[in-house]
């Protein structure tokens, strides 16, 4: 939508006759002004009766009041869910009150935060191995999933995954399976289940030394650091 708009948009709309806040008493017009002006963040119900200086009685009577007309809204404070917790209707909680994306009224969306573990899996499963913005395109174009998610998000979901043993972090060499990958750059490899007790095992190719090596972003085809002198890849060659 375009920010330019004709001479009419300069002036001043008249309040409307029917709006909600049109129709508040002196009190629930000090409580809603209080509660607005904390925008995303909310107040607590103590702190809104102290900075409002209402007596409880007069609180508890405009909150009902502002609720009914859909002016304000409680939220859970993940924080202190034991506290009454009020916020306008026009904003949503930041990421303070709420958790962020890993929580669902104010409880940690397990089903969500598993859902998307398995689809992170499939996909470096699928591709062998894939960096943090092949994951995350791959997720967000996925048909059946229908929720954006953020690079940094598929990176915390892939953390747990290697804490799990599911998926590796390593580097590309640029050469390879790696070839369409920059050089040196962090990338994730899935790691196969071995067959004794159905354990995480990684392979031969999972252990590639480039993967782990402190030098690799100095290392080049036909540099002093090259794996044409590495021993250790020579050594992994010979596996």
């Amino acid at each position: 939508m375009s920010h330019v708009q004709g001479p009419s948009s300069l002036k001043r709309k008249r309040p409307e006759l029917n709006s909600p806040v049109q129709s508040l008493t002196e009190h629930e017009r000090i409580l809603y002004d209080v509660i607005r002006s904390k925008q995303d963040i909310g107040i607590w119900t103590r702190d809104m009766k102290k900075e409002a200086k209402l007596p409880d009685n007069v609180v508890n009577k405009s909150l009902k009041a502002l609720r009914v007309k859909n002016l304000i809204k409680e939220v859970v404070n993940i924080q202190n869910k034991g506290r009454k917790h009020f916020m306008a209707t026009e904003f949503e909680p930041s990421k303070e009150i709420s958790g962020g994306a890993w929580y669902l009224e104010g409880s940690l969306d397990t089903e969500f935060i598993e859902s998307l573990r398995q689809l992170c899996k499939r996909q470096i499963e699928k591709k062998g191995v894939a960096t943090l913005e092949e994951v995350t395109d791959s997720i967000n174009s996925y048909p059946a999933f229908n929720v954006d998610v953020t690079k940094q998000q598929i990176e915390e979901i892939l953390r747990t995954l290697i804490l799990d043993n599911a998926i590796m972090e390593v580097k590309s060499n640029g050469m390879g399976e790696f070839a369409s990958i920059p050089f040196g750059k962090v990338c994730y490899r899935y790691i196969s289940k071995g067959a004794l007790g159905g354990e995480p095992k990684a392979g031969a190719l999972a252990s590639i030394p480039c993967g782990v090596c402190p030098r690799i972003s100095h290392c080049t085809p036909d540099g002093i650091i090259s794996p044409k002198t590495c021993v250790y890849y020579q050594k992994w060659l010979d596996f």
